[in-house]
Parts: structure tokens; sequence; C-alpha cells
């Protein structure tokens, strides 16, 4: 049976709504209690919600989408590293030529990447070999 888009764009956010909170909690925990600079924080924070993302993306989001495990996790972590490099070179360029603090530049920062992460997955990541 095929996924409908609006059950898909639902299992999405959440599932992105569970990645994102792991990315933010930790982002924002080293940066404040000052065991990591900002940068480096968000590093760590995108690397423990990449596995959370991919897999529930791949089999609940995108789970009637044909890509086999070997097409879409390469995929998947070539939009996910490209969305990190957006989103690292968004919230350093923010930080430096404003006074935002972190917690909100990382926020506005991650809401504006969702979208383009949905729309890559949805139509290559997880789509299988035509």
């Amino acid at each position: 049976m095929r996924q409908t888009h609006a059950k898909s764009l639902t299992w999405f956010t959440v599932i992105g709504i569970i990645a994102a909170a792991v990315h933010y909690v930790i982002a924002v925990g080293l940066e404040w209690s000052q065991l990591l600079p900002p940068t480096q924080a968000n590093i760590i924070g995108f690397l423990s919600a990449f596995p959370v993302s991919y897999f529930g993306h791949s089999k609940l989001s995108f789970s009637s989408q044909s890509a086999t495990h070997k097409q879409a996790l390469p995929r998947f972590l070539a939009i996910a590293v490209a969305g990190f490099i957006a989103n690292q070179s968004l919230v350093i360029g923010t930080l430096r030529f404003t006074q935002m603090p972190f917690w909100l530049v990382l926020g506005f920062v991650m809401v504006i990447i969702a979208v383009s992460t949905y729309l890559l997955s949805r139509y290559w990541a997880f789509k299988g070999v035509l």
C-alpha cells in the first residue's frame, strides 16, 4: 500500500521534531554548560541526531518508497551533511554578525534546513532506482 504524501509529511514532521530535539538539547546543553563552543557543540548535536533521523525516516516517513538501505543511507547522509554545512554556515554567520544568542539562532536555522531536507529525502534519498 502506497503511503500518502500527507502521512509521509506527518511522519517526517514527528521524526524531524524528535531528531531536532536531540540535536538542539545536546548542542545547547554542551554550549550552555561551557563544555564546548557553539560550533563544536553543534557538530556533536548533529552527530547524535543523525541516527534518530535516518532510521525514523526510513522506517516511518518514507517506508513506502522503494529505495534499499544500501541506496538510501548514502543519499540521506549526503543530504544531512549538506544540510549541516548550511546549518553550520548560517549559525556561524549569524553569531558573528549579530548579538543573537546561540539557542535562538540554532532554532531558527534548524527550521529553515528542515524544508529542504524533506524535499530531497522524499524525491531522492528514499526513492528507488527508476
